[in-house]
């Protein structure tokens, strides 16, 4: 099929070929990986997590607690960064915005029918708008498989675009649903389209109904980040999330986005890890004991 989205994609030079994305991510650990095993990395590394509630029985009175959690580690552990943001479904935000007292953590939502991405674009735009008007400084959407996978790349960039314009200023974060995906060149085509229609963010997975994120995508992932950058010049953030809970899994992608985009990619407003479990992970190695704190 012949048009503008599939011919940006083709002229790409990242790699499709599973196999060798599978050897370099293997070579990069191999070689790279113990390096970054420091305390500042590991502290970073707690700093780019996205804290995330996304359960069912969510209320009120729940995440106002899971708020105030974030709220007392800065009062317990002044001298430690906090997490980069709290993570909820829409209807939270202004719950996250009444109790939220730390300046630096974002609130993040996710939304446009999180996790399926199916329903009228018409309700989309309004949960985004919604979100926005409730507090959310960032909106975590969903690619539309279904369009991608049947070829109607239009639609599939349009909605993006529509979606980023009902974010306004709030950052917007596309999940590419890397498990769905499958493919380093499925993966390839939905970074470049999610990019040039307006993320500024491009996140693997929900966690949800597919496998989550894997080092092999968010590879590919930063490759295509760092095209785009070299072409145009703008920086978009990378976002692992869906299964990264230990601090050796956190490790090996920190890892990865070092070696493919550098340094400068590596706080938390282009690196973030979307996580429930990592954070007492994290804070266990940190401080040498056992840590529940979240």
């Amino acid at each position: 099929m012949a048009d503008k989205y599939h011919d940006t994609v083709a002229k790409s030079k990242v790699t499709t070929d599973d196999a060798l994305v599978k050897e370099r991510v293997a070579k990069i650990l191999a070689d790279e990986l113990e390096a970054n095993r420091t305390p500042e990395v590991l502290k970073q590394l707690f700093n780019s997590i996205d804290l995330t509630t996304l359960k069912s029985t969510d209320s009120p009175v729940s995440v106002a607690a899971f708020t105030e959690r974030v709220n007392e580690f800065e009062t317990e552990h002044p001298d430690m960064p906090n997490v980069a943001a709290i993570c909820v479904y829409p209807n939270f935000a202004p719950v996250v915005r009444t109790v939220l007292d730390v300046s630096e953590v974002n609130i993040a939502c996710v939304a446009g029918s999180f996790p399926s991405s199916q329903t009228f674009p018409e309700v989309k735009v309004a949960e985004v708008a919604l979100a926005v008007d409730g507090g959310a400084d960032e909106i975590d959407i969903v690619l539309n498989l279904g369009n991608f996978l049947d070829g109607d790349w239009e639609e599939v960039c349009d909605e993006i675009a529509e979606l980023k314009a009902a974010c306004r200023e709030s950052h917007l974060k596309v999940i590419l649903e890397t498990g769905a995906l499958k493919t380093a060149e499925n993966i390839r085509a939905a970074s470049i389209l999610a990019m040039y229609s307006g993320a500024d963010f491009i996140k693997t997975s929900t966690g949800k109904e597919y496998p989550g994120a894997s080092l092999e995508a968010a590879y590919i992932m930063a490759e295509c980040i760092k095209e785009y950058h070299e072409a145009t010049g703008k920086k978009i953030g990378i976002k692992p999330s869906g299964g990264v809970s230990t601090t050796d899994e956190a490790l090996a992608y920190y890892t990865i986005v070092k070696h493919v985009l550098g340094e400068e990619w590596l706080d938390n407003e282009y690196f973030r890890i979307g996580a429930s479990r990592l954070a007492n992970n994290l804070l266990t190695d940190i401080f040498g004991t056992e840590t529940k704190f979240f």
